[in-house]
């Protein structure tokens, strides 16, 4: 198994408030997870707002079989779509991919 997460620092963006794009994130990713059949699971946390403002805001948990299928997720029409949202909102990234 491949765990992948995602963390994000957001913005003030798109007429929202930074917790505001969080939950908009959280609501676009889950047609991510619906759509794509190689992640088998796939979740959204938010930063609590009582939390240091040294933290990022979002974070992906996603979980794939393989890094074939990791790497069919980041090309897959609705990963995309969700990425050109993030990016218009975001002010920074991390990521880390392991096998478990």
């Amino acid at each position: 198994m491949i765990k992948h997460i995602v963390m994000f620092k957001l913005k003030d963006a798109e007429g929202r408030s930074e917790y505001e794009n969080a939950l908009e994130a959280k609501k676009r990713f889950d047609n991510v997870i619906a759509n794509v059949k190689e992640l088998k699971k796939g979740e959204v946390v938010i930063n609590s707002k009582e939390a240091p403002e040294s933290n990022y805001t979002i974070s992906l948990l996603c979980d794939f079989d393989t890094i074939a299928d990791l790497n069919a997720y980041q090309v897959h029409p609705a990963h995309l779509e969700f990425g050109k949202f993030i990016g218009s909102v975001k002010t920074d990234r991390a990521c880390i991919d392991y096998e478990y």
